[in-house]
């Protein structure tokens, strides 16, 4: 029985690197790489921990199609438990184009009608299993039809079985604020976004300021993803900086705030202290990086 639940998007990614502007001016140009993988914070968190030897539930929704194929094989094969009540016939498995520069950031092209920003409340299913220890929303203001309200839902049900909850973030999109998120932020243990992400949300320029709106949210740990200067983290006692790894060299930062977020959560389910689970996490998103694709690195 899986002992880690992820809740997020899975999709097929399609990279190429390194795309400059140029590409656009001549028509066409040769790429030092191009591959096509699996994407999607949540799928991305879900693989990484069980090749870190996790036993992993998943809940997503992908499309019948070969795309939606493709990620059901990939989870069985790394024993993920993933549902055949996940895979639907009305809506496309999404498709990510991304665009990695010689610096390694990314651009993507997206499907909005696909895959990636299509589950609902009603595809996660409730209660959870009794050996789940750890749940992890993968990125809050991916689905459009998972507010607030829904994420209350869902933590309050994870609550009262004792899960521990942990979540990550992406950029807000529909100019949601602290205040909006406060009363799901209340049920969160670990919150891990980046500093973008956090200062947005936050209306902060400063990542300790971020990090203390967050813990008066009512979130009990913030740990916030600062790339190359390693992270921060703050509870309602500390504060303090986790230095990155040295002499890493980049090649593409596709899914390093998975690897660094799946990363927490294995330490955090060995019992390690928040320092050890930050550290182990810059680890993992470092690893990350010197590699292309998101989870190509184990």
């Amino acid at each position: 029985m899986a002992e880690i639940l992820i809740i997020g998007a899975s999709i097929v990614d399609v990279l190429a690197r390194p795309v400059s502007g140029e590409v656009f001016e001549i028509g066409s140009a040769s790429m030092e790489d191009i591959r096509m993988s699996t994407g999607g914070d949540g799928l991305n968190e879900a693989l990484i921990l069980a090749k870190l030897g996790k036993k992993i539930r998943f809940e997503t929704v992908v499309g019948r199609d070969f795309a939606g194929g493709l990620i059901i094989e990939r989870c069985r094969k790394a024993g993920i438990e993933i549902a055949d009540r996940q895979i639907r016939s009305d809506i496309p498995t999404g498709i990510n184009i991304v665009l990695v520069d010689e610096e390694g950031e990314r651009s993507f092209l997206t499907n909005p009608k696909g895959s990636l920003r299509r589950l609902t409340l009603q595809d996660i299913q409730m209660p959870f299993e009794t050996d789940i220890k750890i749940l992890c929303f993968a990125s809050i203001f991916v689905f459009p039809e998972i507010k607030t309200a829904e994420l209350v839902q869902i933590f309050s049900r994870a609550k009262k079985q004792g899960i521990i909850i942990c979540a990550d973030m992406t950029k807000r999109k529909y100019g949601e604020t602290l205040e909006d998120m406060k009363e799901a932020f209340s049920y969160i243990d670990y919150l891990i976004p980046n500093i973008e992400e956090a200062c947005l949300l936050t209306g902060e320029k400063d990542v300790e300021c971020a990090a203390g709106k967050m813990i008066c949210a009512g979130v009990k740990n913030v740990i916030i993803k600062c790339g190359k200067r390693g992270c921060f983290v703050k509870t309602a006692w500390e504060s303090y900086r986790v230095p990155a790894k040295e002499s890493v060299c980049c090649v593409d930062t596709t899914g390093a705030g998975d690897s660094f977020a799946a990363g927490f959560i294995c330490a955090l389910s060995e019992g390690k202290s928040l320092y050890e689970c930050a550290k182990f996490a810059n680890e993992c998103g470092a690893r990350a990086v010197q590699v292309t694709g998101a989870t190509e690195w184990l």
